[in-house]
């Protein structure tokens, strides 16, 4: 295949916890193939556009819809699957990909289905300890399965265990006052980082106005770096707002794609605990208190944040979705950990000694047919 580009097709979308880890990926392959080109089919959210846009990778929104049990539900599912597979099968043959990646989302099972029909071969990188509907339909598929983590509840899912992948921008690029500088933040002042990921959380946003007001002098000393979330609500302006009548110094944004800035100027995190988020924070020694996305049924993000909750470098909290419930539910452990430098840097040794290793590059080079580099992450 030398002398021609080689394009490498990446099925996901929907939420950055499904697109970072193709990005981190599609990075490692241009590093290890310069030939090879990769190419995003994703779903028509407005989050897709954005992050594979400021990537500066080219992408293809692919027709789209979750699935539903409900009649009218499962009829727009049926008929965007057969639009949706049509697109991704013509995408497909006129770049001439040679292999998919599927990273998990509704969009990916048109585009595996398309590609299976087309005999291309499918690596399905499963992100979550609990696969969600669409990866176990899609493994049903693919000519490989490998997994991020291990899936307690489906023993055998995966043939192969690679580790989390994880962008570069997703890595501190510096210490804490560098990073803290780069943003405009106090080089000093320790920093309260408050994620609800790529599409922020109202419940998290909501506790924080709460949290600010009735602790203003355990935070007095710190500063908060809120992530908002392009729609979250209270929405980033009103934020701001609540921060200062509270008088926490606080700098507020929609969203960040140099998350490794973020992490790499915290001393303390508060974060959903989404498969990417806690990667991310492992990998950047950040402790953090984990509350789970409420409205899965199954609360699979749980079982994300469980391995650092056991090896006593994280925090688990429920969210309660009311804010008198989460004061004591969320705001409790939150400030514990606030209040004790001894407790964090525990929490942050036990980061420190878990394993590191650049599973974006194994997976990269695997799929490319490469030997194995033999480089870690950081």
């Amino acid at each position: 295949m030398s002398g021609r580009t080689r394009t490498i097709a990446f099925a996901g979308g929907g939420s950055g916890g499904h697109l970072s880890p193709g990005l981190a990926i599609a990075e490692r392959m241009t590093d290890a193939a310069p030939s090879v080109r990769a190419l995003f089919l994703c779903s028509t959210r407005a989050i897709d556009a954005q992050m594979l846009g400021d990537a500066g990778v080219d992408f293809r929104p692919v027709p789209s819809e979750g699935f539903s049990w409900k009649p009218r539900g499962l009829w727009r599912f049926l008929s965007m699957y057969a639009a949706g597979r049509q697109v991704a099968r013509r995408i497909l043959r006129e770049e001439r990909v040679e292999h998919v990646v599927s990273l998990g989302g509704f969009v990916t099972g048109p585009v595996t289905a398309a590609a299976r029909s087309l005999g291309i071969p499918v690596t399905l990188v499963n992100l979550d300890a609990s696969p969600g509907l669409a990866n176990r339909l899609v493994a049903r598929r693919a000519t490989r399965v490998i997994s991020a983590c291990e899936t307690p509840g489906r023993p055998g899912f995966a043939e192969a265990i690679v580790g989390m992948p994880l962008r570069r921008a997703a890595v501190a690029p510096a210490g804490r006052a560098e990073c803290r500088g780069r943003l405009g933040l106090d080089p000093v002042r320790p920093c309260l980082l408050v994620t609800g990921a790529s599409q922020g959380a109202s419940s998290l946003n909501s506790f924080m106005v709460a949290f600010a007001l009735k602790n203003r002098s355990l935070l007095a000393h710190w500063q908060v770096l809120h992530l908002a979330g392009a729609k979250g609500s209270p929405s980033a302006a009103e934020l701001d707002a609540a921060y200062g009548r509270a008088g926490v110094k606080a700098l507020v944004l929609p969203f960040l794609n140099e998350m490794g800035l973020a992490w790499g100027a915290a001393e303390l995190a508060l974060s959903r605990a989404g498969a990417n988020s806690v990667a991310e924070a492992e990998a950047n020694g950040v402790p953090t208190v984990f509350v789970p996305y409420p409205y899965h049924r199954d609360l699979h993000q749980e079982a994300n944040a469980r391995p650092l909750v056991d090896a006593g470098a994280a925090v688990l909290a429920h969210d309660r979705l009311d804010v008198a419930g989460n004061m004591a539910a969320i705001g409790e452990p939150l400030a514990a950990l606030l209040a004790d430098g001894r407790l964090r840097d525990e929490m942050e040794n036990a980061l420190r000694v878990r394993p590191q290793v650049d599973a974006a590059d194994a997976i990269a080079r695997g799929i490319l047919g490469l030997g194995p580099s033999g480089r870690v992450s950081h």
